[in-house]
């Protein structure tokens, strides 16, 4: 697919490293309570990782208590959602709408209003504080 911002393979992996270029250029996922903002509760936003976009606020943020930071809803406009086959299972990927980059998966069995849950990877997120 074609996003705002376009890089070759190489050049993301030189810009993220290793372990973010897995998570967010090859699809991978963060061992769960490992990253660093899954119980991370600040005013801010939350970024791509990769692009610097912004995704999510953190009045959106809950503890789901799945292993990974959870959101109810992304700021409209920002999240792609591409049904996932991988893995056996029938899920909904999400993805930075401006870069393409591997955020989590989004399910409809959150605990608020929304019902929603999107579970990020840490590794495809960064914050900025209010």
């Amino acid at each position: 697919m074609k996003y705002p911002i376009n890089k070759t393979e190489e050049e993301w992996k030189a810009e993220l490293g290793l372990e973010r270029y897995r998570i967010l250029r090859q699809k991978g996922t963060e061992f769960p309570n490992s990253g660093k903002y899954n119980l991370h509760f600040q005013d801010g936003t939350y970024c791509c990782g990769a692009c610097g976009e912004p995704l999510f606020e953190s009045n959106s943020k809950f503890d789901s208590h799945c292993g990974w930071p959870s959101f109810d809803e992304s700021i409209p406009g920002k999240v792609e959602y591409i049904q996932d086959l991988s893995h056996g299972m029938i899920r909904t990927e999400i993805l930075c709408a401006n870069c393409g980059g591997h955020l989590g998966h989004v399910f409809n069995d959150g605990p608020t209003a929304t019902g929603i849950r999107y579970c990020v990877n840490s590794l495809s997120i960064d914050f900025k504080e209010d």
